[in-house]
């Protein structure tokens, strides 16, 4: 089954990261088997719900999953309702909800909107002591409010491991940025009177519209000193935003900026000609140059 798993996984690689939902169900539908591991092994775009107990938002995602039910970090209860869903230790509850209050400070100011959400977990071997294991999970969606202007979603997860040694603790942290980015630019198809649209081969784009998304995977393992419980949120919050910022950074410069250039090789924003002019002129310094 593990060939099957590879397959899908494989195919996932090669679909588009914009119908990445779409392609998971239609993978689940076809191996329903598999589907819970496919599920944790894929990344998917992070949905927002709001907890009926508290009427507050929070993310859903594999990590808060039961079944078909998620559990809310603020009143700790699955939507649907589930009798026996899995739920954190009361010590590991009080951890939760302190992070996510940081956390959610760490949100507004970082993000100026948005949705956050903390979820903690015992170990899986009772003999693992206080170590624990969580994720934080981030989304901001950019909504147009003209069909003119730009729109997009930013999506973070950020899994973490710790391991308590004496008076200081090991964090392995797992962060995963997708991130999607539709931009549109008004063109004869726009204007009222125009009755045409043009459209690509698949239906779906028009003249001046640019899409793009894609998703990062980083790792990092650091050691940080422990002076009580609640030490493990300021420690995972610095590494978390140490980890954003270099990943934002590299998204900016790698990214973008090799998007921008292969753009402009392949479409001149000056005059052709000017541009052929001042090569000839280049070519003639240098050879006045080299006599």
């Amino acid at each position: 089954m593990a060939e099957v798993i590879d397959s899908m996984l494989d195919l996932m690689r090669r679909l588009p990261p914009t119908r990445t939902e779409e392609n998971v169900q239609a993978l689940v539908n076809i191996c329903p088997d598999e589907a819970d591991e496919l599920l944790q092994s894929v990344d998917q775009p992070l949905q927002v719900m709001v907890d009926r107990a508290t009427g507050r938002e929070y993310l859903a995602c594999d990590y808060n999953r039961d079944g078909e039910s998620y559990r809310s970090p603020w009143s700790n209860e699955y939507d649907p309702p589930l009798d026996d869903g899995a739920v954190p230790s009361s010590k590991m509850r009080k951890i939760e909800i302190q992070a996510n209050e940081a956390f959610d400070t760490y949100r507004e100011m970082y993000y100026e909107g948005g949705v956050s959400s903390a979820y903690l977990w015992d170990p899986e071997d009772p003999s693992g002591g206080s170590n624990f294991a969580g994720v934080v999970v981030i989304k901001k969606t950019m909504t147009p409010a003209t069909p003119l202007e730009p729109s997009g979603s930013w999506d973070s997860i950020h899994v973490f491991e710790t391991v308590e040694r004496g008076r200081q603790a090991h964090y392995k942290l797992t962060s995963t940025i997708m991130l999607q980015l539709l931009t549109r630019k008004s063109s004869d198809n726009d204007k009222p009177n125009s009755t045409s649209e043009k459209k690509g081969p698949d239906g779906l784009k028009r003249d001046g519209e640019v899409s793009l998304s894609g998703s990062m995977t980083r790792q990092s393992e650091q050691d940080w000193p422990l002076q009580d419980s609640s030490s493990h949120i300021s420690n995972i919050g610095r590494m978390i935003e140490e980890m954003e910022i270099k990943m934002r950074n590299l998204l900016q410069e790698v990214y973008f900026g090799k998007t921008r250039d292969v753009v402009y090789d392949l479409r001149s924003i000056d005059d052709l000609e000017k541009a052929r002019r001042q090569k000839e002129l280049q070519k003639e310094l240098v050879g006045f140059i080299r006599r």
